[in-house]
């Protein structure tokens, strides 16, 4: 494999970001179809394509399995409103209580998730999940809230972290982004998680500014750029890429903390859709692993890594 490179940061044009949005929030309509849709244009010629396959497969059954859903319950008015007084999400995973759309939605997506194509070790823990208890059930949603996952059952939980997403980002589309704040800086003002990556987007009015993208609800934030999203600090931060690889996709490192979160460049190839490129590029992960480098993200497609 190629060696790590750390190329110069692009300038930023001060004023075409002098106003972006603080948090973004998603659109679980388009979402999951627009990244069964990347993944399965990076199946075609990739080393991983069985593994991407079926990660398209899961977000088309994440797509599909929401027309009809019960209406997810929302943080009440006074909640949002004490999350916002003191910088806290107002998304209490923590506090997360199973009602009738999330197991709607759990069911559903175990029912969409037996058509598709997988293999044995896959179609196993399939049935693993599928058949759980509801106090087993119960322990994998807050394994997965908590991404404290056993190593054991890290394939069982795959399917349980779908249908949280789904759920995640219905309950935040819902919310007001307006009234959203900064949570310890580096983590979702909606839900209190870790990014799975940043984004440099091209977007009008916000060109060339840089969101961080949850895993879990998929609210995307903004962060500054050249500091790291882990610890928050602007020392020593580095950027590393496959020579000879597609552009677009470095990872970010901390010399103060030793992690590294991968950037995303959508704003020179707005194809780029932060899970399914941040599984597609495993081997950057790898690379940068074996420099001393620990992974800051959290991906439910990457657990073990």
């Amino acid at each position: 494999m190629s060696k790590a490179t750390t190329p110069l940061h692009n300038p930023v044009p001060i004023g075409e970001v002098s106003k972006p949005s603080f948090a973004v929030l998603p659109d679980p309509v388009t979402l999951f179809e627009n990244r069964a849709a990347r993944l399965r244009d990076l199946a075609q010629t990739h080393q991983l394509a069985p593994y991407l396959g079926f990660l398209a497969g899961l977000a088309g059954a994440q797509h599909r399995i929401q027309d009809g859903l019960p209406e997810p319950e929302v943080p009440p008015a006074d909640a949002r409103e004490r999350a916002h007084q003191f910088n806290m999400p107002p998304i209490d995973r923590t506090r997360f209580v199973s009602e009738p759309a999330f197991e709607t939605t759990l069911d559903r997506l175990f029912a969409q998730a037996a058509e598709i194509e997988m293999p044995a070790a896959a179609k196993a823990a399939l049935d693993v999940s599928r058949s759980a208890d509801p106090q087993v059930r119960d322990a994998m949603v807050r394994a997965v809230l908590s991404e404290a996952i056993p190593m054991e059952t890290l394939a069982s939980h795959v399917y349980v972290a779908a249908a949280l997403q789904v759920h995640m980002a219905r309950v935040a589309s819902r919310l007001d982004a307006a009234q959203l704040v900064a949570v310890g800086d580096t983590l979702c003002p909606v839900c209190g998680g870790p990014p799975v990556a940043s984004v440099i987007v091209g977007w009008q009015h916000a060109a060339n500014t840089r969101y961080c993208a949850c895993a879990l609800c998929q609210t995307w934030w903004h962060y500054v750029r050249i500091r790291c999203t882990s610890c928050g600090t602007t020392k020593g931060i580095g950027y590393k890429e496959i020579d000879g690889a597609p552009d677009g996709v470095q990872a970010e490192t901390c010399e103060e903390c030793q992690n590294y979160v991968k950037i995303l460049h959508q704003h020179k190839h707005p194809y780029l859709e932060p899970i399914a490129d941040d599984v597609a590029t495993l081997g950057l992960d790898m690379l940068v692993r074996d420099a001393g480098y620990r992974r800051g993200a959290f991906n439910p497609y990457l657990l073990g890594y």
